[in-house]
């Protein structure tokens, strides 16, 4: 179980371009607080930048939650991103290297995945999407 929080979570509203870069600064800042390596602070940052972009481009928008955690051992960054969209219909394909309903080059979930150490997402056409990443020090 997680406990611990040192800093506030800290919420960002996903409604624009504008609103992707200001998750990616927010995680950024929290990285260096929480002392995750520069690799670990650009794989974080990279992870909630597709995240974002997909909550803006598939969810239609939504928010962004950044809070750090600490198990008692490490200390870490959480990022949960919420949607009220339409949910992610096949969720198996959508988690699958290649796969793109934008035109991109499918490494958005899949790829944020790898990216992170903990990876959860829940979707349904009626509560839209929730993904909650986690990212631990070292």
């Amino acid at each position: 179980m997680t406990t611990g929080v040192d800093l506030g979570p800290q919420a960002q509203a996903i409604g624009s371009d504008e609103d992707v870069v200001r998750v990616r600064q927010m995680v950024r800042a929290v990285a260096v607080a929480v002392k995750l390596s520069l690799v670990d602070q650009t794989k974080v940052v990279t992870a909630a930048s597709e995240l974002a972009r997909n909550t803006l481009v598939y969810g239609g928008g939504g928010s962004a939650e950044v809070t750090t955690v600490d198990n008692g051992r490490r200390k870490g960054v959480r990022i949960v991103f919420a949607d009220s969209g339409p949910g992610i219909a096949d969720l198996d394909l959508a988690l699958t290297d290649g796969y793109t309903t934008g035109g991109g080059l499918g490494l958005g979930l899949s790829g944020s995945r790898r990216l992170v150490d903990e990876f959860e997402i829940e979707t349904s056409a009626e509560t839209g999407t929730r993904i909650t990443v986690t990212k631990w020090s070292r």
